[in-house]
Order: structure tokens, then sequence, then C-alpha cells
């Protein structure tokens, strides 16, 4: 079984999709820049958390 995510990372993530879905791709590095750059997550462990569940939000097709 996998890790199981808290629920505030999940909603950080999501909501970060829906208000700039352009700006974030599969690209792991990049998503965590951009995750520094338009939150106040000062974390470096919470920045790849949220940055991680982009990635793999993005690479599952919803059904």
């Amino acid at each position: 079984m996998g890790r199981i995510r808290p629920t505030y990372i999940k909603r950080v993530s999501i909501e970060l999709l829906e208000k700039y879905p352009q700006v974030f791709s599969t690209d792991f590095e990049n998503n965590k820049e951009m995750v520094s750059a338009l939150t106040d997550v000062t974390s470096i462990t919470m920045r790849n958390r949220i940055a991680g569940y982009i990635v793999r939000y993005m690479s599952h097709p919803e059904i």
C-alpha cells in the first residue's frame, strides 16, 4: 500500500491546479519552483510534498 497524504497537501495542490492550470506539468523540478513562487510555504518538505502530489495528480487521467 502507498503512503496516505494529509488532506491539506491535497487541498493546496488542487487549489493551485485550479488557479494556475497551465503553469504545472508532470516535471517535479518545475513544479517545485512554481509552488515556491506561488505560495507562502516556508518548509522545504511541505513544498516537495505539494509538488509531488501535483505530479501524481496530473499523471493519472481522470476517469
